[in-house]
């Protein structure tokens, strides 16, 4: 059979792990030299097939679909992909493929496949504030509830906000970041999203922890933003630059120009690559269609281009293995409920996802970036990083250096008027 002749020749090249194949229950084979990480159990040659003809698309499709299983610990499998991926040839270079163009007109389209799930859905494995993206842990056995409340601290603390100011969240998700933020630091705030679900959440979410005269949210698209004809004293972006699409990221960091007051500050926090790699295409096509992680630095050499100053950077990769993790358990938790909801196969696809996700931090080359940057030169900031680890109250009275920096009046109405 030349798929597994194919396929066996892609193996024998394992140096770091090993696996065990059993193949239709006719043969089972160990390939590498050390202990088996799992076992992939092979049901039919026709799976078989399409992993030699696309691993990556080709192995997903066939888990999803109940063709093969893993025993063993699922993650192991992008473990031993990713520990060997320039050893294994030309059967790693088939995990990546180009991805769809990502235009403004399919992004409504792409965000609803994924976060209009129902809100429901989500509630079941993310933490009670509904935080869907990277948690900030300070010791590992953090619960996730206490870990994402110190992320967005973490995240608010890097934004310097004071009482007054006004603040932009570009896809603003289920709109926690944003209420705490003008809870806590008494700002004025504006959160944009394309999902119907997350807009509904975020507004009685602000109506009910009594800040709907601070915030609103709207069902928009962040590339509409500029004919609103406002700015803000600081902008932030959590987990949503990733779905900005390849080549269109100039667009985002033009945007944030337009809207960011000057000596404005801005926090953009999102997952980053080491190369410039084409997403995986089993995740384009089934859970995050239009996405593309950039690499650290095609995002940052766009920075100068529009007057943006980096001040600071930090790589949360770890914990977003832990969080990716604490997701996952919680999901398999719901198993029964999940399957009944939907069905079998969208359970095995979500779970193949999250597995994969904390894998590719793990061992792979997803790292998670925090970037801190300024509209032009401020001169008035912290000269250390002190302010972030410091017992310090939460709405703080604005000043003359957060004037400087761009700060707008109290009475002014959310984002003040361009100039």
């Amino acid at each position: 059979m030349l798929a597994k002749t194919i396929f066996e020749q892609g193996l024998a090249h394992i140096r770091v792990g090993a696996v065990t194949v059993d193949y239709w229950g006719t043969e089972v084979k160990t390939y590498g030299n050390d202990q088996p990480y799992f076992t992939l159990k092979i049901k039919q040659p026709a799976a078989l097939k399409g992993m030699v003809k696309h691993l990556s698309l080709g192995f997903g499709e066939a888990y999803t679909n109940g063709q093969v299983e893993v025993e063993g610990p699922l993650d192991q499998v992008m473990r031993l992909a990713a520990e060997n991926k320039l050893a294994m040839g030309g059967l790693w270079r088939q995990l990546t493929a180009r991805p769809q163009p990502n235009s403004k007109q399919r992004q409504a389209g792409q965000i609803q496949q994924h976060y209009d799930l129902g809100n429901d859905f989500y509630r079941l494995w993310l933490d009670a504030s509904m935080t869907y993206s990277c948690a900030y842990f300070k010791r590992p056995d953090d619960t996730l509830e206490q870990a994402q409340e110190q992320k967005l601290d973490h995240v608010l603390g890097k934004l310097q906000l004071t009482a007054g100011q006004s603040l932009l969240d570009i896809g603003c998700g289920w709109g926690r970041l944003l209420v705490k933020a003008a809870r806590d630091y008494g700002v004025t705030g504006l959160g944009v999203t394309l999902s119907r679900e997350q807009h509904r959440h975020a507004q009685n979410l602000a109506e009910q922890a009594g800040v709907g005269g601070q915030v609103r949210f709207e069902l928009l698209n962040y590339q509409d933003l500029p004919t609103r004809q406002l700015m803000f004293d600081r902008v932030v972006s959590v987990g949503f630059f990733e779905h900005v699409g390849r080549g269109n990221h100039h667009l985002y960091f033009q945007l944030v120009k337009q809207l960011l007051k000057p000596g404005g500050l801005s926090v953009l926090h999102s997952i980053t690559n080491q190369l410039e790699t084409p997403n995986d295409p089993w995740v384009d096509r089934y859970i995050f269609p239009g996405g593309y992680i950039p690499s650290l630095r095609e995002t940052v050499k766009l920075l100068p281009e529009y007057g943006l100053r980096l001040i600071d950077y930090e790589n949360l990769r770890p914990h977003y293995a832990l969080t990716l993790d604490e997701w996952r358990r919680r999901f398999e938790r719901h198993e029964a409920e999940i399957t009944r909801r939907y069905d079998e196969r969208f359970y095995r696809m979500w779970r193949l996802y999250l597995a994969g996700s904390s894998a590719s931090f793990r061992y792979g080359d997803n790292d998670l970036s925090q970037l801190v940057f300024t509209n032009g030169i401020n001169n008035t900031l912290p000269l250390t990083r002190s302010f972030l680890y410091r017992g310090q109250n939460k709405i703080k009275p604005a000043t003359s250096q957060s004037q400087a920096s761009g700060s707008r009046p109290e009475t002014e109405p959310i984002g003040s008027g361009a100039k």
